[in-house]
């Protein structure tokens, strides 16, 4: 008789077949093991079928992007929990299992994610307060350069300043690249291609309740698949989509206007960039 998996772990795949490779390794050591989905946007994960004959692959004909590549994955989940993992992640032995065991101990949550750390063990720093409209003025234009001093107190507020990420906290934004959830209550704004999905989430969950847990980690390369010029332009544009949302038209307007100087400085320092 099969049973229903407590945990589903949906990843996207874009390029990032050796990284995902590292991650399945690792997922497929976990106790129990949870269903694993992969979507791949682009086909270069083709062999988990044969490699992997466990996970359930889903090649996709086109690029969804992050998000809609999470929900084709959400959309095939069993699990009462999902698990949103980016592929250059690796799970570290209990770190799955504590996520599931908070929730079932702590129903009044809404989410959770653990620590994650660069290869080298430094703690990278996730979680954050729910961007308020002047923080992404003062990080997104030249509002910034002119106003040094309120964008550092916007960033400090935003960033929980003083918390080194060695302790459990509550948080209002979860890091879209270890992002657990119930499954029914799971799903990313198509209109959000790469960015901004969790910061959505956090405002369409406003008021409820979601924790970060110090104590197991998982290893996150972080951005192996975004260091382009491409990925660049997809964030401004989600930017504006996101403020649009959140803040208004007449608040994204003004912020797509004020943010054209910093991308229009982006694309000459990529266009000088040495081809390597």
């Amino acid at each position: 008789m099969n049973t229903a998996p407590r945990l589903s772990v949906v990843i996207v795949n874009y390029h990032t077949w050796a990284d995902l490779r590292a991650c399945l390794a690792a997922l497929e050591t976990c106790a129990p093991r949870p269903q694993v989905i992969v979507v791949d946007n682009d086909g270069s994960a083709s062999a988990v079928p044969r490699v992997y004959p466990w996970v359930d692959y889903l090649p996709q004909a086109e690029n969804r992007w992050f998000c809609g590549g999470n929900n084709v994955g959400l959309a095939a989940a069993r699990g009462e929990y999902a698990l949103l993992l980016n592929p250059d992640t690796i799970p570290q032995p209990g770190a799955l299992a504590a996520l599931v065991a908070f929730m079932d101990a702590h129903p009044e949550y809404s989410g959770a994610t653990v620590q994650l750390r660069y290869p080298d063990g430094r703690i990278q720093r996730t979680c954050s307060q729910i961007p308020a409209y002047s923080y992404l003025l003062l990080n997104h234009t030249p509002l910034g350069w002119l106003l040094r001093g309120a964008r550092t107190r916007a960033n400090r507020q935003h960033w929980y300043h003083g918390w080194d990420r060695a302790s459990d906290r509550d948080v209002a934004v979860l890091p879209g690249s270890c992002l657990l959830m119930r499954r029914a209550d799971l799903r990313l704004d198509d209109a959000l291609r790469l960015y901004f999905p969790e910061d959505d989430l956090a405002q369409r969950f406003a008021g409820a309740k979601f924790r970060f847990l110090a104590g197991p980690h998982i290893v996150h390369r972080e951005k192996a698949a975004t260091r382009s010029w491409r990925a660049t332009q997809v964030y401004f544009c989600d930017l504006i989509v996101y403020t649009r949302k959140h803040h208004g038209a007449a608040r994204a307007a003004l912020l797509w206007a004020l943010s054209r100087p910093l991308l229009w400085g982006m694309a000459l320092r990529w266009r000088l960039k040495p081809a390597r």
